[in-house]
């Protein structure tokens, strides 16, 4: 993952991103959703997995502000769960 930010953690000892988040292969020059790297300024954070700088999983999250909403679309930020929940409210007759 790359991030516009970042952070040390003092219990960890390691940097964790901040700011605004995208998600990044590790062996390309750009993020999913197309950004350069180098010309975004981004910084490469290769040791933080993408579902830990999700606001809702808690982990890395601490100082994100942003998750890029097209990085999320294809890196897989959906609830799996989504569908089972839908219910149709009134059903035509």
């Amino acid at each position: 993952m790359a991030a516009s930010g970042e952070w040390w953690d003092e219990e960890d000892g390691r940097r964790l991103p901040a700011g605004e988040v995208h998600a990044w292969e590790p062996g390309t020059n750009q993020t999913v959703c197309g950004l350069s790297l180098h010309r975004s300024r981004l910084t490469r954070l290769a040791g933080v997995e993408w579902r830990d700088v999700l606001p809702e999983s808690g982990g890395a999250a601490d100082a994100v502000r942003r998750v890029c909403p097209r990085c999320a679309a294809a890196a897989g930020r959906h609830d799996p769960d989504a569908r089972r929940t839908w219910r149709r409210v009134n059903p035509r007759p």
